[in-house]
């Protein structure tokens, strides 16, 4: 049974501590696994707070109460049984409503797939499951996950304050992680769509390198550009889930045979000996003051742990950002060509829009636009011969407010300058990891990125829970 979000069934109300809905992933799975608290009653919790919070959040689009309560009832006697899968093995999860679920709604935010029912999981909902994870539900996002949501669907809430941004289409996975509503989530990122949920929401995200998670089973936006990846409380914890859902796939011939690293187990690696690179004139060209003070508080956390930092020139950017646009909508019209434009009039005004450009662009300029691509891609690699991770912002200014993006669209330089430091990692493919590294004045979350050669997730995992192991904006919690 499906349960409308204003009315979940509350049998399930059997309270449990409110101190476990602000657990790590990792913290929470370690008394499940000794048994100081049952599967069944952590989703008890979860449900409740579900119900009592998110009428005011909006971050769910689905819950999946009594599917959510099967899984967590198999999970507590598998446990007693002694047959314990792993650190997600009765921990609940939620997914970003562009996963498909088997028999339960999958509609990728758009109207036109209100009623969509998947007939196979997609198959990082699949090993999430095989994990043990309890899937407690699809949570909201953008229009066809691009920037603005259809006019019938209410945007989440960010859980700060109501008048900042959420992030972009995987706003309700982020908020639903830090209101204490799932203990991870999966999002997508096409031009920054995991990496700016986690910094309006104080979390740790990691877009992992193109081609490390199968994108079967997952809504598409932008085929090249989307990348699926975990959101979290902390480093350790998106390790944890994207050890999960990576690796090679038959049915998506695009993900990377490479071995899947053991990401918990090198997560203690720390920081000493690898080599940090900056380019303080692209750090601070247009940046604001608070984003740079954080900025150097975290090379200078940083450098205390053992890293080197190296001063680097990082390439012009410019065109790569101008190039995401022509090139996301290329790929969104062949994404959407089924029901656009024969059902154009379902379809919300911005993401029509898109389309709309997509069909525009010539053959002659989308081969211009991938030599650049395959170029930038070729420089960034090179960077990687002479240092391990880059320190980069989120983005130049920190927690907008929704009434200013409510005017991404009127003011181009503004869109450039919020997908500065996110699209070209998308266009290239090179994996990030986001982590909170301190607040504004007014109290908000602020974050930047490591990025990391292709495939090199663990040295992100590793560096940025050192990182966390010495400081505690990750320990910080809205609401509460």
């Amino acid at each position: 049974m499906l349960y409308p979000i204003d009315s979940i069934d509350l049998r399930y109300s059997d309270h449990t501590s409110d101190a476990l809905h602000y657990l790590e992933l990792t913290e929470l799975a370690a008394r499940i696994r000794t048994r100081q608290v049952s599967p069944v009653e952590v989703l008890r919790a979860q449900l409740d707070r579900i119900a009592t919070l998110d009428h005011t959040l909006h971050s769910y689009a689905l819950v999946m109460a009594d599917a959510a309560m099967a899984q967590a009832e198999t999970a507590q006697a598998e446990i007693a049984a002694g047959r314990y899968r792993g650190p997600l093995h009765g921990v609940p999860i939620a997914v970003k409503d562009l996963c498909f679920t088997a028999g339960f709604a999958t509609a990728g935010g758009m109207a036109i797939h209100k009623h969509h029912i998947p007939a196979e999981d997609a198959t990082v909902v699949r090993r999430l499951k095989e994990a043990g994870a309890v899937l407690l539900g699809k949570l909201q996002l953008t229009e066809g996950a691009y920037s603005d949501h259809h006019p019938s669907i209410t945007p989440p809430c960010n859980p700060w304050h109501a008048d900042h941004w959420p992030g972009m289409s995987s706003s309700g996975s982020g908020v639903a992680t830090a209101a204490g509503l799932c203990y991870g989530a999966l999002g997508s990122d096409t031009g920054g769509s995991i990496r700016f949920p986690c910094a309006a929401n104080g979390l740790t995200g990691i877009k992992p390198s193109w081609g490390r998670v199968s994108r079967h089973g997952v809504f598409e936006l932008a085929a090249s550009l989307d990348h699926i990846g975990p959101m979290a409380r902390s480093a350790v914890d998106a390790g944890v889930l994207l050890g999960a859902i990576a690796g090679s796939d038959e049915n998506d011939p695009t993900a990377a045979l490479d071995p899947v690293p053991d990401y918990l187990a090198t997560a203690d690696r720390g920081v000493r000996g690898p080599r940090i690179g900056i380019d303080a004139a692209w750090n601070s060209d247009g940046v604001d003051a608070a984003t740079q003070a954080m900025l150097k508080d975290a090379a200078e956390t940083l450098r205390a742990l053992g890293a080197r930092l190296v001063d680097l020139r990082f390439p012009d950017v410019t065109q790569a950002v101008a190039d995401w646009f022509p090139l996301c909508a290329a790929e969104a019209a062949v994404a959407h060509e089924a029901t656009y434009p024969s059902r154009k009039t379902a379809y919300g005004p911005v993401l029509a829009s898109v389309i709309e450009a997509g069909l525009s662009v010539s053959g002659t300029d989308l081969q211009k636009i991938r030599l650049r691509r395959m170029a930038l891609r070729g420089r960034i690699s090179a960077l990687f011969a002479g240092i391990d991770l880059l320190l980069i912002p989120v983005h130049p200014f920190a927690s907008p407010t929704v009434a200013a993006m409510r005017t991404l669209g009127e003011t181009p330089a503004l869109v450039s300058a919020l997908l500065r430091y996110t699209a070209p990692f998308d266009m290239t493919g090179h994996p990030t990891i986001t982590l909170p590294g301190g607040f504004t004045d007014a109290g908000m979350p602020l974050a930047f990125q490591l990025v990391a050669a292709h495939m090199n997730e663990p040295t992100l995992v590793s560096a940025g829970a050192a990182f966390q192991s010495v400081t505690t904006w990750h320990h910080r919690h809205p609401l509460d």
